[in-house]
């Protein structure tokens, strides 16, 4: 068995045995294989570092029927094939382990596992090349970090009282943000910022741009990052959109752009009055037009609609603008060409990160492709703004619940084609079965406003 990672000769690629003489350089011991189920929770295969060689050239066996979303028991057999160049040693302070990002393979046919979130991003990624775009992403994650009880469980008490931008000593989880920056650091991440978010307990780590599978990859390996250096100090990190009732929740904006094969910015015209090219436009315009159905793949919880509600600063409107924060999507202000681009404001950190670039890129694609035009941007505060003049600018809203984004995810094709068939398939009935066990359930709330007045 033979694939990209194996020369001619039937040696290893020259990507594959560099990684053979980093994990020999730096002493590591252990390999963790990654990959993440439909759901976007990093699941692991961990093999002595010895095994590497063997995991390039033959791959490693798993059942893929334990696996949300992936396949039946009678077609279990799934092979992870590695990404080499994703290799990076995991900064904990025990013993040396690496991650490598994998590929899962359809044992029965030998062709990429069609259900394999990785694989659906790859998908829309050709299909950008084949329209002569390089995409590239930048997200900003944002987390709570909370303490845990006697019992090492998670509560909502915050970790600290700080605000926007606080600092020390109202912002006393700054060492655990710098020692996760490190450990990012060490790994290959190039960082940005950080920085205390609006409510209590909440912050940011941003990360610089990168082609789109690379961003996916280190988002999956982030969250993981961020909940075990939080777990050294005794505090849990959560992604959890809405936490806390009646503050800020946690979103994950997204930042994108297309290059062109020369490396030029497609979305970046000087001549513009917002300096957005028409294929910018049209972009941003696809992502509009499919919104109500992206808000499934990209805000997939139930609890993600607690964060999409107006006053707590996360956008509702399917509008965009150039000012303001209240819109969908936001025209970040550039300061060369190079960095035009256009920021989705309404994805949140428990999506699955494959499945929201390839919803969103493949949206953005739609609309180039029909030659979509942007309405015109909302410069004013769309939160001020009552009924009648939203519906007289033509602003509508996402959907509500997760039960209405499913909806809106069974009527749009062309959201559908972006996941996939088994994906689209999979998500639907995972998700589906969430809103259901929502629906039945009785809240706390409930009890406390009914119980007694009934």
């Amino acid at each position: 068995m033979t694939d990209e990672h194996t020369a001619p000769d039937g040696g290893l690629s020259g990507e594959a045995q560099a990684v053979l003489d980093e994990i020999d350089e730096k002493g590591v011991d252990f390999l963790r294989l990654q990959f993440t189920d439909i759901l976007g929770t990093v699941k692991n295969v961990a093999i002595p570092a010895s095994q590497a060689e063997k995991a390039f050239t033959e791959g490693i066996y798993f059942d893929g029927s334990s696996i949300e979303g992936f396949v039946r028991i009678q077609e279990s057999d799934m092979r992870l094939k590695p990404d080499p160049s994703t290799f990076a040693v995991l900064p904990w302070r025990d013993g040396r382990s690496a991650r490598l990002m994998c590929d899962v393979i359809d044992t029965s046919t030998g062709e990429p596992f069609t259900g394999d979130p990785r694989y659906v991003l790859k998908q829309v990624l050709a299909r950008a090349e084949e329209m002569g775009y390089q995409v590239n992403a930048a997200p900003e994650p944002e987390f709570f970090l909370f303490e845990e009880d006697e019992d090492g469980r998670a509560t909502t008490n915050t970790a600290d009282h700080g605000g926007y931008f606080d600092v020390a000593p109202k912002d006393l989880a700054s060492d655990v943000r710098r020692d996760i920056i490190y450990g990012l650091e060490s790994m290959g991440f190039e960082m940005e910022a950080s920085h205390h978010e609006v409510a209590e307990g909440q912050h940011e780590i941003n990360f610089k741009y990168d082609d789109a599978l690379s961003t996916a990859d280190n988002v999956a390996t982030f969250r993981m990052v961020v909940r075990a250096i939080a777990a050294q100090h005794d505090l849990h990190a959560t992604f959890m959109p809405k936490p806390i009732p009646r503050i800020n929740g946690s979103g994950m904006h997204t930042h994108m752009s297309l290059f062109t094969e020369d490396g030029e910015n497609a979305f970046h015209d000087e001549s513009d009055e917002f300096d957005l090219s028409d294929t910018a436009h049209s972009f941003l315009a696809g992502i509009l037009e499919h919104a109500p159905a992206l808000a499934a793949v990209t805000n997939p919880t139930v609890n993600s609609y607690k964060r999409l509600v107006p006053g707590y600063e996360a956008p509702v409107y399917v509008a965009w603008s150039d000012r303001n924060r209240s819109a969908l999507i936001r025209k970040p202000a550039a300061r060369v060409p190079a960095a035009s681009r256009i920021e989705a404001r309404f994805p949140d950190p428990s999506c699955n990160p494959y499945l929201a670039f390839a919803a969103l890129i493949h949206a953005g694609l739609d609309g180039i492709e029909q030659g979509l035009d942007a309405p015109d941007p909302i410069r004013e505060n769309i939160y001020e703004f009552d009924e009648s003049m939203r519906e007289e600018r033509g602003i509508t809203t996402l959907p509500s619940n997760l039960g209405e984004a499913l909806d809106a995810l069974e009527a749009d094709e062309v959201v559908q084609e972006a996941l996939g068939a088994h994906v689209y398939e999979k998500f639907v009935e995972a998700k589906s079965h969430e809103y259901d066990e929502f629906r039945v359930d009785v809240s706390q709330w409930e009890l406390d406003q009914y119980l007694e007045t009934f």
